[in-house]
């Protein structure tokens, strides 16, 4: 079943790309997945439990493979979903001139400080 796939990415969160999945203008999810993981899973399988990424080719047409695994306890909980790789790749390369491979930082101090004024 096809399904919209809404993929964001802030430079203030920089290891994590946002995704929403959408049936027209309903949001069924919203996962957050590691962008390295994203782009290593377009050239070879990574992952474990929850989330898994891995390359598939489908039809003439390279794809990212995402299997998203739901809590234990429900028994509908596991997905699997096929983003196509150039739409992907044409993302990722946008996060990178946010903030480049490697060039990631998170400001551990600044996030306690927000946490313990809570």
């Amino acid at each position: 079943m096809p399904l919209l796939a809404r993929f964001s990415y802030d430079g203030e969160d920089p290891y994590v790309v946002q995704a929403a999945f959408l049936d027209g203008p309903t949001v069924l999810a919203h996962w957050h997945f590691d962008r390295q993981m994203l782009a290593e899973g377009l050239h070879s399988p990574v992952g474990e439990g929850d989330v898994t990424f891995s390359p598939h080719r489908a039809a003439g047409a390279d794809e990212l493979r995402i299997a998203l695994r739901g809590p234990a306890a429900e028994t509908q909980g596991d997905t699997v979903l096929f983003v196509e790789a150039r739409a992907l790749t044409g993302f990722l390369e946008q996060t990178y001139a946010i903030t480049g491979a490697g060039e990631e930082f998170l400001d551990v101090d600044k996030l306690l400080d927000e946490f313990l004024a809570r």
